[in-house]
């Protein structure tokens, strides 16, 4: 009996985001990877953690180099001790969906999935039975189309295109009617901390048409050189299209690229665009963000969307809070669970089950609302006692029934902030003082942070924007 459990990611809380005052930047790598001079088209397996640190990097011209998602989907991130020369190409774009109606029905409906760190799109609706597409994966996933009807008869939208650094476009009906996918919403910051990739388009209805997936979302990537970083090539991260279909899904919106060097020489192309369509308009894709960050910068290439610009910063966010299910049934859950399956329960196990449930930077005292949400079925949900220990080490557990087969499992706590930090996070808030903030984490949605003010409304941000602000407990 497998239950899949989902651990909220690590939420993006930052103390301080200050430019090096160091006469160089030190990218931190170790070397241990050697150097990186591959001579053609080049796979690379990412470890579990995403980060490769290299002595150098030469990517010739002609040469294609990508990337093999590990089992979390982290961000691609180089270290390189000297230089980093990009003659040749770094490509995370997302894929796009197969095409329907090819004579192969196995793939009709499938989506793309996202470059690594970018998320899949969402399944087109069956073309017997309900026909409702899913959802984009992502922060900004795309809305999955969702079949009406009139006097005419049955009627089919596409998806919606993802977000990424504005809101995806609207899919679209055959007729104009209701039944398209919602674009997905904006996300992130420019300053691309933490780095988190493109979103899924979501998925065509289907019922009495062929019905296509959404696009996946582009890639993440951090080049960070202690040295110079020269791009005469190219660095992609867009958005995958939907596969051509009479009811497609939206496209994928485009990823994140972060540079950080002494020096950047940019005389080539850095992309990280959204997805298209062939009709254009309802149901693209978002742009991406693009960020270089140099003490040096010469040289201007094609960047698109347009580049933001500082000076060498921060390359990971540390001291964030963190929510996590510890134990399910007395069995400890992977220390980076992929949402899929990481927990199989036994058969002869009783009802009700324990969850055991840790947390770091949140106050002790918190509840946790613990939710299970089966493949079929309403969900279930309970709050869970206070949690004790330490600010930076604290648990709890609940108790509940999980029915059997495939099972996610959600997590929400909520506490109150100080008065600065509060103040800090009005920028959001449209200039009023936020009194708590809220972090929920479910699997196929992303992280959710929403922060409440002291007049009772409530503002749903993406966790990135919290590394603007100082959070202090």
């Amino acid at each position: 009996m497998k239950r899949t459990v989902i651990v909220l990611a690590a939420m993006t809380i930052a103390f301080a985001l200050l430019p090096s005052t160091a006469a160089a930047f030190d990218s931190g790598s170790t070397g241990a990877d050697g150097d990186f001079n591959p001579q053609q088209n080049t796979e690379v397996v990412l470890p579990p953690n995403g980060i490769l640190n290299y002595r150098s990097v030469n990517i010739p011209l002609g040469v294609t180099v990508t990337f093999k998602r590990n089992a979390t989907n982290t961000p691609v991130t180089l270290l390189v001790g000297g230089d980093a020369v990009i003659t040749g190409t770094i490509n995370l774009n997302g894929q796009s969906a197969p095409a329907t109606g090819d004579d192969n029905p196995l793939d009709d409906g499938l989506p793309g999935k996202g470059g690594p760190g970018g998320f899949d799109g969402g399944f087109g609706g069956l073309t017997a039975g309900t026909g409702h597409g899913s959802n984009g994966l992502g922060p900004g996933g795309g809305g999955g189309a969702e079949p009406t009807s009139n006097l005419d008869g049955p009627l089919y939208g596409s998806g919606g295109g993802a977000g990424h650094a504005t809101t995806g476009h609207n899919g679209l009906t055959r007729t104009g009617a209701a039944g398209w996918g919602a674009g997905g919403p904006a996300y992130g910051s420019d300053l691309l901390l933490p780095l988190i990739g493109g979103s899924g388009g979501g998925g065509g209805s289907g019922g009495g048409w062929q019905c296509g997936g959404g696009g996946g979302g582009g890639g993440a990537l951090l080049i960070a050189a202690t040295g110079t970083v020269t791009v005469s090539g190219s660095i992609t991260a867009g958005g995958g299209n939907p596969g051509p279909a009479k009811t497609p899904g939206g496209a994928g919106s485009g990823g994140a690229i972060r540079v950080v060097a002494t020096t950047i020489t940019d005389r080539g192309i850095i992309s990280a665009d959204g997805g298209t369509i062939p009709h254009s308009g309802p149901g693209m894709g978002s742009q991406g963000r693009i960020r270089l960050e140099a003490e040096n910068l010469v040289g201007i290439g094609t960047t698109s969307p347009t580049f933001t610009f500082g000076l060498p910063g921060s390359l990971f966010v540390t001291g964030q809070p963190a929510l996590r299910f510890a134990t399910v049934a007395g069995i400890p859950v992977p220390a980076s669970p992929t949402g899929f399956g990481d927990v199989t329960i036994p058969t002869t196990t009783a009802n009700p089950v324990t969850l055991t449930l840790a947390t770091s930077g949140i106050p002790i005292g918190s509840t946790v609302k613990v939710s299970v949400i089966p493949r079929y079925g309403a969900p279930v949900t309970v709050d869970s006692p206070p949690t004790a220990g330490s600010p930076d080490n604290a648990t709890t557990s609940v108790s509940v029934d999980i029915p059997f087969g495939n099972n996610v499992l959600s997590a929400q706590t909520t506490y109150t902030v100080v008065a600065a930090t509060g103040d800090a996070l009005s920028r959001f808030a449209q200039g009023e003082r936020v009194e708590k903030v809220t972090l929920t984490s479910t699997f196929g949605q992303g992280n959710k942070t929403t922060l409440h003010t002291v007049t009772g409304k409530r503002f749903d941000v993406d966790p990135a924007l919290l590394a603007l602000a100082a959070i202090s407990q």
